[in-house]
């Protein structure tokens, strides 16, 4: 940790900037079990919601009468969903709290350990900026979006061995569309990811100019450079809202596309899937199970995605 990285220089556009973030994850084992076992079966009884209601329609409407089973077997679903849920979040929560508190820790104690030159280099204010935002959007990752991708990739997996199982020719036309879909999520979450680090970098700027001011208050006073100072602020905060200006018209662009590419191929397949209805080929509740199959895993793209990808400029170990 000689110096702080320079903004001007390239991000790394891979994964390993977060194995840091595992490396301080895996000292807690218990709670990795806990929260995986938690996420795999909320994940498989969320998956079985939708055959639940396949059950519902075909036999609870459409064959003996007796819905109620039908019923009793879709509550069961919803609570043991409901309670491994809360069990994900709790112990992801607190992966993602404790990871946190150890790098800030560690980082902490690095910089004791440092020679005064390196202080001389690097501006005090904008150290403890970085130590604080970064780790910030470290918790984000390891609490809330790694939690909810693998939930997702879990999901997924079930949910494409349920489609074939319901209707294999469906399925074969909704898997044709996930390119479609997978690689403007990859093209314009690079382009996510580098805005996020340049945000984040300003957001340190407008850190290192408040704490420079305010330390040397009586010198700014006596030079009467208050107007200068603020005008130097004014600039740093600008320039953090026009960065995340074009965060945020690069991310709802990519909701946009995603969201009308993932419902337009949903569309397209139900269309078919109607026609095969009204031929008898598969059955009404197949085809509404069909649906929610497809939704289940997907709804949360728009979300998770390029925020996976831009909390990334946080997860860097010079912080």
């Amino acid at each position: 940790m000689d110096s702080l990285p320079d903004p001007k220089l390239p991000k790394a556009r891979s994964f390993g900037s977060l194995a840091m973030v595992w490396a301080h994850a895996r000292r807690y084992p218990a709670q990795l079990v806990g929260a995986g076992l938690a996420l795999v079966v909320a994940a498989a009884a969320t998956s079985g919601v939708p055959y639940a209601f396949k059950l519902i329609i075909d036999r609870g409407f459409g064959g003996s009468g007796d819905i109620a089973r039908w019923f009793e077997y879709l509550l069961v679903l919803v609570v043991v969903m409901a309670i491994a849920t809360a069990t994900r979040f709790y112990f992801v929560a607190w992966l993602g709290e404790r990871v946190v508190a150890d790098i800030r820790l560690a980082v902490h104690r690095n910089l004791l350990r440092l020679a005064p030159s390196f202080f001389e280099e690097n501006r005090p204010a904008e150290i403890a900026s970085r130590l604080t935002v970064d780790t910030t959007i470290i918790e984000q990752v390891v609490g809330t979006t790694v939690s909810i991708a693998l939930r997702n990739i879990v999901m997924a997996a079930a949910c494409i061995i349920i489609l074939f199982f319901l209707a294999p020719k469906l399925a074969g036309m909704m898997l044709l569309g996930i390119p479609f879909v997978v690689v403007p999520i990859t093209l314009l979450g690079r382009r996510v990811r580098a805005i996020s680090t340049r945000s984040q970098d300003r957001i340190a700027d407008v850190g290192t100019i408040t704490g420079e001011v305010l330390g040397a208050m009586k010198i700014v006073q006596a030079f009467n450079q208050q107007k200068r100072e603020s005008e130097r602020f004014t600039v740093a905060t600008e320039t953090v809202f026009d960065v995340a200006k074009r965060r945020i018209l690069l991310r709802a662009f990519m909701t946009a596309i995603v969201i009308a590419l993932i419902f337009s191929a949903i569309t397209l397949v139900i269309w078919q899937g109607a026609i095969d209805v009204a031929a008898g080929r598969i059955t009404g509740g197949t085809i509404a199970a069909f649906v929610l199959c497809c939704m289940s895993p997907r709804r949360r793209e728009p979300v998770w995605a390029p925020a996976f990808a831009g909390a990334q400029g946080g997860a860097k170990p010079e912080a």
